[in-house]
């Protein structure tokens, strides 16, 4: 009986396994021309209407389609125009307000839903969170209905209850997550040792929670300085949120003032956000995108 030889097989040499596995890295990366070209298109046609608007707003002639050299005339027509500067005011004086009161019932919302462990809780959980998927228009025709509906006339104090009403969900959402990471055991150290409950909250639970309050305060700030929706539908006739005026005077046509007026308004809000950010590192927490995150 003849026994068959399995036929030899020759291995790769070192050099050739090397070349291939060089061929298939490359090929791994190799990035992906159509997602980078969709990609800045995407970011071009976001950011080039903002850019557009910046470098206009320093135009020295007053034309939209026409730059002629760089000037600071239309800040200059902003700083000395009384309506505008009054309903900056306005804007400043709602966010204000607007921050303070819905910092305060966020963090005793927060710490309500974290303590309260029964079905009750749960389910406020999720109704607070549907102010944030709710469309924004809903919220300012609802609020409007209401305010007309109890014979409330539109004023600076509709925007600021609607606002506040609007952003507690925001900041509960920031602080529920760091309050549910806080050790317990600390807060009953301090009713151990004397305190009551309030000042176990005010002495212990709250400095814990600073870095994530005013980091949700700031933000909290930003987006309603630049609200536009829910100021538009709860506003009386006068004084105006800016954002409402800008809105009122772009419907007579656009005025280069306008491009300065925006381009301080997006500087503001990238400075505040950006301090937001950072808040909880000044603290010695972690990064203040985790903060924001809820992680």
């Amino acid at each position: 009986m003849t026994l068959l030889e399995p036929p030899s097989t020759t291995a790769p040499s070192r050099p050739a396994v090397r070349a291939r596995n060089r061929r298939g890295r490359g090929r791994a990366d190799r990035k992906p021309r159509v997602l980078i070209a969709v990609t800045a298109l995407f970011f071009a046609l976001l950011y080039l209407p903002i850019a557009v608007v910046a470098l206009f707003s320093f135009n020295s002639k007053k034309s939209l389609t026409v730059f002629g050299g760089f000037s600071l005339r239309w800040y200059r027509a902003f700083v000395h125009d009384d309506v505008l500067l009054s309903s900056l005011g306005t804007s400043l004086r709602i966010s204000l307000v607007a921050m303070a009161g819905s910092v305060v019932l966020g963090v005793a919302l927060a710490l309500g839903l974290v303590r309260c462990r029964t079905r009750l809780g749960s389910l406020a959980g999720l109704v607070m969170l549907v102010p944030l998927i709710t469309p924004e228009i809903v919220t300012g025709v609802a609020s409007m209905l209401l305010f007309k509906g109890l014979g409330v006339d539109l004023s600076t104090g509709t925007v600021m209850l609607a606002e506040i009403t609007f952003s507690i969900s925001y900041v509960t959402v920031i602080l529920r997550s760091r309050v549910a990471a806080l050790n317990p055991e600390v807060e009953e150290a301090a009713l151990d040792l004397g305190a009551t409950r309030w000042q176990a909250v005010r002495l212990v639970t709250l400095p814990a929670l600073l870095p994530a309050v005013l980091a949700s305060a700031v933000l909290i700030f930003a987006l309603v300085f630049d609200d536009f929706v829910l100021a538009y539908f709860t506003t009386g006739v006068d004084p105006q949120p800016l954002s409402v005026r800008i809105y009122s005077a772009i419907r007579f046509g656009v005025q280069p003032t306008i491009n300065a007026v925006g381009t301080l308004m997006l500087a503001g809000s990238v400075c505040l956000i950006a301090l937001a950010l950072f808040i909880p590192r000044l603290f010695g927490r972690r990064g203040g995108l985790d903060i924001l995150s809820g992680e």
